[in-house]
């Protein structure tokens, strides 16, 4: 391969790491409140408990009030240094499992699905321990200036669970399961529904256009993967019982919730993961795809 092939090819893959970092950044800004209400409620086991929240509204108040503004973003610094290598894999991967499945005889809306799934599963790998950070210091209800930092709850992690599967890693299959299906329903709905959807030349109707696709194929996504979502957050969550681990393995996780709190425990959430991930699904895709067209024009 020439020189010229060479830096072709790594300047198409720093566009792609730019772009995705980007989109990723932009949400997570936005969007965090929202993570932190949805992972309040997937943790929180029955409505008996005095710290159970009644309502969205109530948790939204509840946490001001209790915890002031900066309650919302608790949790924010893991998935901020995560998110430019998370959606850069994303992002990136995707583009690359639907380039390796071109050489195979599928449909393209089989191609769209699979590679997303691939770069669910690739993604889950890089994002876990920063998501193990997060969910913890997202259910610490005490006020964001007596909570501990980022960095002494990943050392406090390490020193008393280990980087293993009990420690900074716990909740990967989980993981897995979560961003696989979100990734492989997220991009195969959107790509396959806006090769459908004729283009508008009317610049307003056409980011209209992209963006209703990409809210539907974040809500989408959002309903598919939920209960996934709501094992990762018990299992990387405090234990109901301090010092026996309840929740361990992901599929048992869910047959627990299942038999226990019924089948709309694992759905528990599911409102402000939409109202996260609905919008904040459209706007990843909007800014990765601007910011790339920018890239391409410019660099």
């Amino acid at each position: 391969m020439s020189s010229a092939s060479n830096v072709s090819l790594l300047r198409e893959a720093s566009r792609q790491v730019v772009a995705g970092g980007s989109a990723g950044l932009i949400e997570i800004c936005l969007m965090h409140p929202l993570d932190v209400v949805k992972t309040r409620f997937q943790v929180q086991r029955n409505t008996t408990d005095p710290h159970s929240y009644k309502s969205l509204g109530e948790c939204f108040r509840m946490i001001f009030r209790r915890e002031g503004i900066f309650g919302f973003y608790k949790g924010i610094l893991p998935p901020i240094l995560a998110e430019t290598p998370k959606r850069a894999v994303k992002f990136s991967t995707f583009e690359q499992y639907k380039k390796l499945l071109g050489y195979v005889s599928l449909s393209p809306g089989l191609t769209f699905a699979i590679a997303g799934l691939g770069s669910g599963l690739t993604e889950a790998i890089v994002v876990n321990p920063f998501e193990v950070v997060k969910v913890g210091l997202q259910v610490n209800r005490n006020t964001f200036t007596e909570q501990p930092s980022t960095f002494a709850y990943a050392r406090q992690i390490i020193k008393k669970e280990g980087l293993g599967l009990q420690g900074l890693n716990k909740g990967f299959t989980a993981t897995l399961g979560r961003h696989g299906i979100f990734n492989m329903v997220y991009f195969g709905f959107y790509h396959n529904v806006k090769n459908i959807i004729p283009d508008s030349k009317d610049p307003t109707l056409e980011f209209l256009r992209k963006f209703g696709i990409g809210f539907l194929s974040g809500t989408i996504g959002s309903i598919f993967n939920i209960p996934f979502d709501v094992a990762k957050s018990r299992i990387q969550g405090p234990q109901p019982v301090p010092g026996e681990i309840k929740y361990r393995k992901c599929l048992k996780t869910m047959v627990t919730v299942y038999q226990e709190e019924g089948i709309l425990a694992l759905y528990k959430g599911l409102l402000p993961k939409v109202m996260r991930l609905g919008p904040g699904g459209a706007v990843m895709l909007l800014v990765y795809e601007h910011t790339y067209a920018w890239l391409q024009k410019t660099w």
